[in-house]
C-alpha cells in the first residue's frame, strides 16, 4: 500500500464510490471537488495496486492557527480493519505537527456510531455539546435544524 497527496483527479474516482462505501447513505454531497483543489498538501490517498482503497481529506485551520480538521475520510470496505485509516490519520498528524498546529477536530453524525467509536479508539475526545442523543454528547442543529453532530477534539504533540 502507498499513501500520496490527494491530486485533483482523484475526485472523479471517489465521488462515485462514497454512497456505495456509506452503505447507501447520501455522503457524495459533503465531498465537493473544491476539496480536492485546495487542500492537496493535508489530504491524501491510500492506493493498492493502482487502485484507491482508502482517503483523508483534512485542512488547516485558517481562523485558527493552532487547529487542523479532518473533514472527511474513507476505507473501501473490503480493505478495512487493515490499519488503512489509522495510517491516514498519522499521515495527517505528521503534517498537523509540521504546521505547529497542536488540536485536530472532526465532526460526525450521532447515527455514525463507526464514527464515533472510531475516532474515540484514536484518541479523539468527545466535546460536551447541548444534549445526549444514544448516550453520546451531540451539539443540537449543528449543521442547521434536526442536523445535530458530534464534535470530536484531539490534542497531538
Amino acid at each position: 500500500m502507498e499513501i500520496r497527496n490527494v491530486k485533483s483527479s482523484d475526485y472523479y474516482v471517489i465521488s462515485p464510490l462514497i454512497n456505495e462505501w456509506w452503505g447507501g447513505r447520501q455522503m457524495s454531497d459533503m465531498l465537493p471537488k473544491l476539496f480536492f483543489d485546495h487542500f492537496n498538501n493535508t489530504s491524501f490517498i491510500a492506493e493498492k495496486d493502482g487502485q484507491i482503497i482508502g482517503f483523508l481529506i483534512g485542512f488547516l485551520s485558517q481562523s485558527d492557527t493552532d487547529v487542523a480538521y479532518i473533514h472527511f475520510v474513507g476505507v473501501n470496505p473490503d480493505y478495512r480493519k487493515n490499519q488503512i485509516g489509522k495510517q491516514l490519520y498519522n499521515e495527517f498528524f505528521n503534517v498537523v505537527n509540521k504546521n505547529k498546529r497542536n488540536v485536530v477536530r472532526a465532526v460526525t453524525s450521532p447515527v455514525n456510531k463507526v464514527s464515533i467509536a472510531y475516532h474515540t479508539k484514536m484518541g479523539f475526545d468527545i466535546e460536551n455539546g447541548d444534549k445526549e442523543v444514544n448516550g453520546v454528547s451531540v451539539f443540537s442543529d449543528y449543521d442547521g435544524p434536526n442536523q445535530d453532530r458530534v464534535l470530536f477534539v484531539k490534542r497531538v504533540v
